[in-house]
């Protein structure tokens, strides 16, 4: 899946559309976690949304598990 299939996913799915990398990155995120997309897909996705300026908010940061650098 590139970053086209995810908008129209997310149209779809949505009623709207957006080009926030934020948004998108969140959609992505959702559609990882109930399996619709793999972790490769995800990873990919995800590499491209923070090429386009998504961010992971601060707040979510100090709560998570994972490890950020």
């Amino acid at each position: 899946m590139n970053i086209l299939e995810l908008k129209s996913r997310f149209i779809i799915s949505r009623d709207y559309t957006t080009d926030d990398a934020n948004s998108l990155l969140d959609f992505a995120k959702k559609a990882y976690i109930h399996n619709e997309i793999d972790i490769k897909e995800y990873r990919l996705l995800v590499r491209e949304l923070e090429n386009l300026g998504a961010v992971i908010p601060d707040d979510y940061k100090a709560n998570s598990l994972i490890e950020y650098s």
